[in-house]
């Protein structure tokens, strides 16, 4: 499907994703450069984005960390990788640049979920970026009366 376009910008959308395995985006970071070093960040997932355009249209993947989305990460490109088990997969290729993001809970989801941009939460400022995340059921409260 084409990303829809208003004027002369693409609508984008953005992709919702547990992170397991860390317990937060400096885990995640430093994880990543352990990893890839320089080059894009890279996150394998069995099913293959039928929204494809539109991601690619500005979209990024936001970050869940033990139910709070704290950051996102900019989807640069879509790659097809085959398994050992010979079943084809897609590689999200992501900024290294990791922006921490509003806390928002979240309920627990598997696999991802498209995350519209006027549902997504804001980017926090560089000189807060490393504040430690509110406790959960503050946050939650806090979304519910429209305050993040």
């Amino acid at each position: 499907m084409p990303a829809l376009y208003i004027g002369n910008m693409a609508k984008h959308v953005n992709l919702m994703k547990l992170c397991v395995g860390a317990e937060g985006p400096d885990e995640l970071e430093a994880w990543q450069q352990r990893r890839y070093g320089d080059a894009p960040a890279q996150h394998v997932t069995r099913m293959w984005p039928k929204r494809e355009d539109a991601l690619l249209a500005g979209g990024s993947i936001y970050w869940v960390f033990k139910g709070t989305m704290l950051a996102r990460q900019r989807l640069i490109g879509l790659e097809e990788r085959i398994g050992a088990d010979g079943i084809r997969r897609c590689a999200l290729m992501l900024e290294r640049d990791l922006v921490r993001v509003a806390a928002v809970p979240r309920r627990p989801f598997q696999g991802w979920r498209y995350l519209e941009p006027g549902d997504a939460p804001p980017d926090l400022p560089k000189d807060r970026a490393h504040d430690d995340a509110l406790p959960a059921r503050l946050a939650a409260e806090l979304a519910e009366m429209g305050l993040r």
